[in-house]
């Protein structure tokens, strides 16, 4: 699982994913080359952080 977050919501990301997985997330910049095309999953701001289990 993989959310993609804004700095804006990057907290609220962080809380879905361990509500919904049970475990504790790996947070991850965005590589500057994927910026433009990757959004945030909660508004349409580009994507700051990868959060996910991996």
């Amino acid at each position: 699982m993989e959310k993609y977050s804004c700095e804006n919501h990057i907290d609220h990301a962080l809380d879905m994913f361990v509500a919904e997985q049970k475990i504790f997330p790996i947070m991850n910049k965005v590589e500057e080359a994927e910026k433009l095309s990757t959004k945030c999953s909660y508004c349409e701001q580009p994507a700051e952080y990868i959060v996910s289990s991996k």
